[in-house]
């Protein structure tokens, strides 16, 4: 069984923590992040410490003890430090430009498709085939990193299409006559 939920949240100096009953919400330098603890979760706060207990012995108290846990450690990273994620567009002819809110990506289709950005993702583009998302929130810059790769996943013969900066495509070889 997991032990997450038994090492502490350290809250650096520069993130504000308020903690009204099950409502949690943190202010740093990158944003802010408000979350909704569990109600089988207790949470304590001690200076400059978080610490998670489950409020009953049972299995499922447990895991959402250490899943909570999980949660405010991301959220700490996110309004202290930030997240990022990089996305690269591999074929003829494929670009990006980023614009304000939206990205306008040109992978090969009849039109150019744009991508609206929610709120609280920024975007850039250091050249035409790099995209570099950032965030405080992590889930949600996981889920639009997500959802721009799915525009043109990358094909396993050429290898063509938008994959994250660190994704291993693995090739098929072609058909032999």
């Amino acid at each position: 069984m997991s032990r997450v939920a038994n090492s502490p949240v350290e809250v650096p100096a520069a993130v504000n923590v308020s903690l009204d009953g099950q409502d949690l919400s943190l202010k740093g330098s990158k944003g802010t992040l408000a979350l909704s603890i569990h109600e089988k979760v207790e949470v304590k706060q001690d200076e400059n410490v978080l610490r998670f207990t489950a409020r009953d012995g049972a299995k499922q108290s447990i895991a959402m003890a250490g899943t909570m846990r999980a949660l405010v450690g991301n959220m700490m990273r996110g309004v202290s430090e930030g997240f990022e994620k990089k996305l690269q567009l591999v074929g003829v002819g494929y670009r990006v430009k980023a614009e304000g809110k939206t990205v306008n990506l040109s992978l090969g289709f009849s039109n150019p498709v744009i991508f609206t950005l929610p709120e609280g993702v920024t975007v850039e583009t250091p050249s035409q085939t790099d995209i570099v998302l950032k965030s405080a929130d992590k889930q949600l810059l996981g889920q639009v990193a997500a959802e721009i790769r799915s525009l043109r996943p990358p094909e396993p013969y050429k290898g063509k299409g938008v994959r994250f900066a660190d994704e291993q495509v693995r090739r098929k070889e072609a058909k032999k006559k």
